[in-house]
């Protein structure tokens, strides 16, 4: 049992009880995004195109973390969205890479926590995975050239656009729960 001095629990209580509550926020957000992941909500949409909601939890997440832990949360969320769609061409390839590279990112020069760096990190991200999904259906598949092309710049531009525009609603409250957090571990 934990110590009670005043009605406070002791340190480690209560560092266990936000180390818990901490791993309640990230399963269930990216529970939230693997549920409206494939749904195509009225207003969400954009040339039939929905936002990439994995994309914006692992750039939210991968902002304030090492490129190994960015890397770790873009392939796992990547076997997720291949669990929810068809595996082949992996996601787990691309949500990777985004991952590593929005880590890699000098933050002090071009994140000033501000939700706008994150919206054009989704955005350049966007059609990087999308990029590199249409580079594997080529590999893999037995698409023509100029279709596969044409098709790209209309899915990863909208893709882009649309996720950045919803990048705020995971974003903000994300990295204030994981700045408090922090704050509140650091005491």
């Amino acid at each position: 049992m934990a110590k009670v001095l005043r009605g406070k629990p002791s340190a480690p209580s209560f560092r266990a009880s936000l180390q818990r509550t901490n791993i309640l926020v990230i399963v269930g957000s990216i529970l939230f995004c693997a549920l409206l992941q494939p749904h195509r909500i009225p207003g969400m949409v954009l040339l039939e195109t929905a936002p990439n909601w994995l994309l914006i939890w692992v750039v939210t997440w991968s902002v304030k973390r090492s490129p190994w832990q960015g890397l770790t949360a873009g392939l796992a969320l990547g076997l997720i969205q291949d669990g929810l769609t068809a595996a082949q061409p992996t996601h787990a390839l691309s949500l990777g890479i985004a991952g590593f590279l929005t880590s890699s990112l000098d933050k002090q020069r071009f994140i000033e926590e501000d939700f706008i760096s994150a919206l054009l990190l989704v955005f350049v991200m966007a059609l990087l995975v999308e990029s590199i999904f249409a580079g594997q259906l080529a590999l893999g598949a037995n698409w023509i050239i100029s279709d596969l092309w044409s098709h790209l710049q209309r899915v990863a531009l909208s893709s882009a656009i649309i996720s950045s525009l919803w990048t705020p609603l995971l974003y903000v409250p994300l990295n204030r729960w994981w700045d408090r957090f922090n704050a509140l571990m650091d005491r």
